[in-house]
């Protein structure tokens, strides 16, 4: 019995400890600024998104208005708007800055190079310049990277598995987003390899898709891939419809396209990285510094087919395609 009254001290005091520690570890006696740098706050999918990284954040003990505020800047679908809205962060003082990817992290580059900045969906931080190596970022820049140069080179083979005899195929494009310079060079040398056409149609903007798709049609283009962009998404709509009137099948970056009626997506599970995101600004509220917080990938990918637009292109999907996907749009 002794030995067991012993034993539960020693429990007790351990607990004791730990729990005076955990109180240590919670920054006190400031209220903490984080600022986000969104697309549009009204999509409810941008909504799905930002909401999942606040649940994490408070599930780590950040609660809004205890010892959090939240300042949110959005787009709403105007690029123009990034430099002011990014420097409007910068004065208001937060201590972290949140946003997504390549063209929102490059405005809030251009605004601090002191206020750390997380990007919770980077199609490519370091041939953008935006991270030294996703070892060491160096900087004021880290986050999570969604590698969208080297997931469209295995898109590409999935639409050839689709299409096996189709030669001509468009890329749909924004000279604009840093990211999306790398992706296209690198979808260029594999259709050299494959021996395919690659007709690259520039669109920097959500409405400029619809006079995209008239080139890509001049071109005989037999599919069309469509790089990761926010207001590509927030246009997922109308861009389904286009596709389709064109009969042209598509590849997106992102599953929020493909449910609206594009063909087919892969890339990782965004709900996720967004979850992973607040990781990085607990650590950094707690007193770590972005240079030293090594960039993340994706651990989790989905393959996302919609059957209905393939019945409408009267395309047939491989089985072998279908038996890899993570979720078949019926």
């Amino acid at each position: 019995m002794k030995g067991t009254a012993t034993g539960l001290a020693v429990f007790l005091v351990l607990a004791l400890v730990a729990g005076s520690l955990a109180v240590e570890a919670q920054p006190a006696g400031k209220i903490y600024g984080v600022g986000i740098l969104g697309e549009k706050a009204k999509d409810p999918e941008e909504a799905r998104l930002w909401q999942a990284f606040r649940l994490e954040l408070a599930k780590r003990g950040w609660i809004e208005g205890k010892n959090i505020l939240i300042e949110s800047r959005w787009a709403e679908g105007d690029a123009a708007r990034l430099p002011d809205l990014a420097a409007d962060l910068v004065r208001f003082r937060v201590d972290v800055i949140v946003t997504r990817g390549s063209y929102m992290v490059q405005g809030l580059k251009t605004a601090t190079s002191s206020i750390p900045i997380v990007f919770t969906m980077h199609a490519d931080p370091v041939r953008t310049g935006h991270v030294a190596s996703l070892a060491r970022p160096g900087g004021n820049i880290t986050g999570l990277t969604v590698q969208m140069t080297e997931l469209f080179l295995k898109g590409l083979e999935f639409l050839v598995s689709i299409l096996p005899h189709a030669k001509r195929f468009a890329v749909v494009w924004n000279p604009d987003v840093p990211s999306h310079t790398p992706s296209l060079k690198a979808l260029e040398e594999a259709a050299r390899v494959r021996q395919l056409q690659l007709h690259a149609v520039a669109a920097r903007s959500g409405p400029d898709l619809e006079s995209a798709f008239a080139p890509i049609a001049r071109a005989q283009a037999q599919a069309v891939l469509v790089l990761g962009w926010a207001p590509y998404v927030a246009a997922r709509q109308r861009v389904a419809e286009l596709a389709l009137r064109h009969r042209l099948p598509t590849l997106f970056t992102f599953k929020e396209n493909v449910e609206a009626g594009g063909l087919m997506s892969y890339a990782p599970d965004l709900s996720d990285l967004a979850r992973r995101g607040a990781v990085y600004v607990d650590k950094i509220l707690r007193g770590a510094k972005p240079a030293d917080l090594p960039v993340e990938q994706p651990t989790k990918f989905e393959l996302v087919i919609n059957a209905r637009t393939a019945k409408a292109l009267g395309l047939t999907i491989p089985p072998s395609l279908l038996l890899q996907a993570d979720q078949v749009v019926e």
